[in-house]
């Protein structure tokens, strides 16, 4: 009896796994849905709609990008974690929900990113721009920092909200250059660049995706950006780095993931889908525009950006005693 329940199963497990197998081929069956954690318009939802769009013809299926704003991003990322692992509810994951959130909420984030993600591809990395009104007298970090150091904290600094990618540049900002400044948040980047513009602050860390159609304009003026590399669409801002900050780098970042039981092999057939699309001339181009580059590689590439994104800006919250409420 024994032996012929061992030989049943030993049947069974090459069935089971070319059912598995057979599934994964043919996945996806039905429209696939892509959740953003902000309203429509902003860099994340840009992205997503154009990885989006060419994934639908790959897989004749509809790509459907879902925006669900709210608490930077981490309503989004709550609702994904909770959904069913079978590829048709993804994330597009986001400095914010996978980084940020975890070092600013440790004990009431409602979702592990460990735990309930599976981490499939990096989409693509843009830096942030720091920017000043056309009228600000000060247009290098140097005298920035002459001026924080003049006038401490009283310089305004604006931010699309406590706890935003912004924000937290800024703090880097503060403890590399050991200045205090006036942290102004808003809701959003809309009304932030309104009053920088207006001149009703000096200086904002804003993302390169919102922060360039005004630089392009002479609306504001670009000071540095915060990658270690200069972005091909800003060839003359130079790099904090270049200015004095060795290693400063505050990205604002996207990339695909799933729920925490994700099939391997879904995952590994969506890694390579979206590569094939970023490696796209106009996917590049497009994505050139956004300042976003470097996206692509390995699942475990991935999953390894995530981890030295979440060590960095612990460190920063830690030692800047940054306190934010969603």
């Amino acid at each position: 009896m024994q032996r012929r329940t061992v030989l049943a199963a030993g049947l069974a497990a090459p069935a089971l796994l070319q059912a598995q197998t057979s599934q994964t081929n043919n996945w996806p069956t039905a429209p696939v849905r892509i959740l953003v954690g902000f309203p429509p318009g902003g860099g994340t939802d840009a992205l997503a709609r154009v990885v989006g769009q060419k994934l639908s013809v790959m897989w004749g299926q509809q790509v459907i990008v879902e925006n669900k704003g709210g608490a930077a991003g981490l309503l989004a990322a709550e609702y994904v974690a909770q959904q069913p692992s079978d590829g048709y509810t993804l994330l597009m994951a986001h400095i914010n929900s996978h980084a940020l959130g975890p070092a600013l909420q440790p004990t009431k984030l409602r979702y592990s990113v460990e735990r309930d993600f599976v981490p499939i591809v990096l989409v693509g990395v843009t830096p942030n721009l720091l920017i000043a009104h056309p009228g600000a007298p000060n247009k290098s970090v140097k005298d920035v920092v002459a001026l924080c150091r003049a006038e401490p904290g009283r310089i305004a600094f604006g931010s699309a909200g406590p706890g935003s990618a912004q924000h937290l540049a800024l703090e880097m900002f503060k403890q590399q250059a050991k200045v205090d400044a006036l942290h102004i948040p808003y809701k959003g980047s809309g009304p932030l660049l309104t009053d920088l513009m207006g001149g009703q602050i000096q200086y904002c860390f804003e993302t390169m995706t919102a922060a360039t159609p005004h630089v392009k304009s002479g609306k504001v003026v670009a000071i540095a950006q915060t990658r270690l590399k200069r972005a091909k669409g800003h060839p003359n801002v130079p790099t904090m780095q270049e200015q004095g900050y060795e290693g400063f780098e505050a990205t604002t970042w996207y990339g695909l993931a799933g729920p925490g039981k994700l099939p391997a092999a879904i995952a590994d057939k969506i890694n390579r889908d979206v590569n094939t699309v970023l490696a796209m001339a106009d996917v590049q181009e497009r994505f050139d525009t956004y300042g976003a580059e470097d996206g692509g590689g390995s699942r475990e590439k991935f999953a390894a950006f995530i981890a030295s994104e979440q060590l960095k800006w612990a460190r920063v919250v830690r030692d800047g005693k940054v306190q934010v409420e969603f």
